[in-house]
């Protein structure tokens, strides 16, 4: 929601290698030692130990301008990941969101929050809030409000205004902030923030993602003291081909060798795999009510790691909460917008040029300079809803997300590969054999990665050309459709197993003579391309609850509704729209062994069957289209 205001870290991040971790990539840029650079010579470099209510110190450091005659509000990045480069003759290249903010000038702060790093305390991996706390009870949201109290009355040249950022687990610190803000919290930006572990990262709607084992490492190991050294290793697993290493150590139980009870993190795994209480505690989604500062909340429509934490960030302060509240979702993978790169390309698919410089000057600064800065008494010339059209490769702004105009449309799975928007009378089935043994890769590539990035728009002909992936195809469009929201799949399905993961998606199908870019890879042409819109998945024994799944009857018909997260997508005329269902997306997630178990890091090898899966006729994918 926008209200009538008048307006007055660089961050680089890489493909993880199998020597990578999430921390690396997220924090590189910062951490990098650069003689002479800006920041040296334009910023002073100070390290403090700021205490708690209760009496825990975090490790905090502070960039402020040289420029002594203006004051600065504070822009404030709390971390899992290390405020690296520790010392205060040691400076990083880069600090701030972006460079635009670095060189107007801002103090800088970074903090390592609890348990991590150099600070003190118990690291607890997404830390429950606590409402109406007493006496010396803490949790991330008093952290950061004693944080900013003692930065505003101890930093000198502070103008007294404050804002927090952050990408990935810092943006879903940088919400936590929200909670019981301090009243110097004039401007939130959580980007690409996770908002509830359930649903992002780890697993997905129950599925559980083993593209994020090794990460458990980066969580899970807990240390005694401060350090500025890492005290974690990742395991190795001796290989390249992830695809081939996850099918030898299949089931998950004999990943066990690898871990042991030390990582808390992949206990904690291991023992909630169901939407219990552990998890419920722990999402943050719930809690964003009655919000004072101003937020803008940042995505990437490529996101393979948080689409649902920002999506529902948004979503739920915009239906409790009366404060300013924007939101943006640029052609971007995990955090592409803090980088500064000339072509943007995801994967095969060139989006165009200096679109994260576009962001990082009329939008992020604007923003926080608004806020910060100026005088908040009037318009800021921000959209509700700055949206990216991944279709037309255009920005568009709306008054709401999603926009004024949508309707609903229902496009049939019909027979003969056929996806229409009529359906027939007739009870008609498309069958496949699903072998969690041979499971369909969710990409072509043959490597190791932490989280993939590409195939969130890869082509996906290869799938489609697998027996155990039902493809559904419209006919050629006269007109452009455009998509703007989220999509349900609303499935009817039986299964000869008592246990199916349903995985849907939305593709859109390039003409024959679409011609290839300089970006795309040696092996494949556009013409034709099979682009992926959206995808997503459900572990089958959560169709109706989160907290109580329950196996599939045998051969029984049987309701499976799947929401896949908003698109902003124009299938243009000559274009295709595409649906696949299949039952397999590995190793992004583990293979479901089609024999029901209460924990899927308990099956034995022999649950792992092979199955028939059928989808009935009258299932629909149901898009919401812009008028």
């Amino acid at each position: 929601m926008i209200k009538k205001f008048l307006l007055v870290t660089l961050v680089v991040f890489t493909v993880l290698s199998c020597k990578e971790t999430k921390h690396q990539a997220i924090e590189t840029p910062e951490m990098a030692d650069a003689e002479n650079s800006f920041t040296k010579d334009n910023y002073t470099k100070k390290e403090v130990m700021i205490e708690m209510r209760d009496g825990i110190k975090l490790h905090t450091t502070i960039y402020s301008p040289k420029d002594t005659t203006k004051v600065y509000p504070i822009l404030l990045k709390r971390t899992p990941y290390s405020c690296r480069p520790y010392g205060e003759t040691e400076y990083p290249a880069k600090v701030g969101p972006n460079t635009y903010l670095m060189e107007e000038g801002n103090i800088m702060v970074y903090q390592d929050v609890r348990g991590r790093w150099n600070s003190e305390g118990v690291y607890d991996n997404m830390r429950a809030y606590i409402p109406n706390k007493t006496g010396n009870q803490t949790d991330e949201a008093s952290d950061t409000y004693d944080t900013i109290e003692w930065l505003v009355n101890n930093v000198e040249i502070n103008n007294g205004n404050v804002g927090t950022y952050g990408i990935s687990y810092p943006g879903f610190y940088a919400t936590y902030s929200l909670l019981d803000s301090h009243p110097a919290l004039k401007a939130v930006s959580p980007q690409a923030c996770i908002g509830d572990f359930f649903f992002d990262d780890f697993y997905h709607n129950g599925a559980y993602l083993l593209s994020y084992w090794r990460a458990s490492s980066v969580f899970g190991y807990m240390k005694d003291t401060p350090t500025t050294e890492s005290w974690y290793q990742f395991p190795d697993i001796g290989t390249e081909d992830q695809y081939q290493f996850f099918l030898d150590h299949m089931p998950l139980s004999k990943l066990n060798k690898y871990y042991d009870s030390s990582n808390v993190f992949m206990e904690q795994l291991k023992t909630h795999v169901t939407y219990d209480e552990f998890w419920q505690s722990r999402g943050i989604i719930q809690h964003l009510k009655d919000i004072k500062p101003a937020t803008m909340i940042v995505g990437g429509q490529f996101d393979a790691e948080d689409l649902y934490g920002p999506y529902n960030t948004y979503e739920s302060i915009e239906e409790n909460s009366d404060n300013y509240n924007t939101l943006v979702f640029g052609p971007w993978s995990h955090g592409d917008w803090a980088r500064n790169r000339e072509r943007q390309v995801i994967g095969n698919i060139h989006f165009g040029d200096s679109i994260s410089d576009y962001f990082q000057k009329n939008i992020e600064t604007k923003f926080f300079n608004h806020f910060l800065k100026g005088e908040a008494n009037g318009e800021t010339g921000l959209a509700e809803a700055h949206m990216f059209n991944t279709g037309t490769k255009t920005w568009q702004s709306f008054e709401s997300w999603p926009p004024k105009g949508v309707v609903k449309e229902s496009f049939f799975l019909q027979p003969d590969e056929r996806l229409t928007q009529q359906t027939n009378r007739m009870i008609a089935t498309s069958d496949f054999i699903s072998d969690p043994k041979k499971p369909v890769p969710y990409s072509e590539d043959i490597k190791v990665v932490f989280t993939p990035r590409k195939f969130m728009t890869d082509d996906q002909r290869f799938a489609s050309r697998r027996p155990d992936v039902l493809t559904f195809e419209t006919e050629i469009l006269e007109d452009d459709i455009t998509l703007a929201g989220d999509i349900l799949a609303k499935l009817n399905v039986s299964t000869t197993g008592t246990s199916a993961d349903w995985i849907v998606k939305v593709i859109d199908v390039f003409p024959a003579d679409m011609e290839n870019t300089e970006d795309v890879q040696d092996h494949l042409k556009l013409s034709n391309y099979h682009m992926m819109i959206r995808s997503e998945t459900l572990r089958g024994r959560f169709r109706n609850s989160m907290g109580n799944p329950e196996p599939f009857v045998p051969h029984k018909k049987t309701a499976v509704n799947l929401k896949l997260q908003d698109v902003f997508h124009t299938f243009k005329k000559g274009h295709k729209i595409q649906v696949q269902i299949q039952s397999t997306f590995f190793p992004y997630i583990d293979a479901n062994p089609q024999t029901y178990v209460d924990n899927i890091f308990e099956a034995a090898e022999s649950d792992f069957k092979a199955q028939t899966h059928r989808v009935y006729n009258d299932s629909a994918v149901e898009f919401t289209v812009l008028k």
